[in-house]
């Protein structure tokens, strides 16, 4: 929106990829009109200017808000299902537990640095840093 000029035709396929809510759609509208800077919904031009122009926008805007609610919900809808299946876990940790466990033991001996270990591991100097941390948080 920065790069609009005056004369320029502002292309959106669908009026949720322009904004998150009607409010936010309305104030984006109403700044490319500021800027004389057209508003292309999917192929059919927003005349901020015509009444029905402006109705059709708005309700347009209401409906992208309305699936944006809807996806939204599902979405937490699902999760709590997969939660009180047991099946959403999160990532799966890089190391088992006997390999943590070798691993805090390399590192207390002192005779490798955190990058060794993690180079001998395969995996990140986080990854090291964070079994070190919970080694000794048990």
């Amino acid at each position: 929106m920065a790069a609009c000029r005056a004369g320029d035709v502002l292309v959106v396929t669908k009026l949720d990829r322009l904004a998150r809510s009607l409010r936010d759609a309305t104030d984006i509208a109403d700044e490319l009109t500021k800027k004389g800077v057209a508003l292309n919904l999917g192929g059919a031009v927003y005349d901020p200017t015509d009444p029905v122009g402006r109705l059709l926008f708005n309700v347009l805007g209401m409906v992208a808000e309305f699936e944006a609610d809807l996806i939204r919900a599902r979405t937490r809808e699902g999760m709590a299902i997969a939660k009180a299946a047991g099946k959403l876990r999160g990532r799966k940790p890089k190391l088992t537990a006997s390999q943590e466990k070798h691993l805090v033991q390399l590192h207390r001996t002192g005779a490798h640095t955190t990058s060794e270990i993690a180079e001998l591991f395969k995996v990140a100097r986080s990854t090291v840093y964070r079994a070190i941390q919970r080694a000794e948080q048990a």
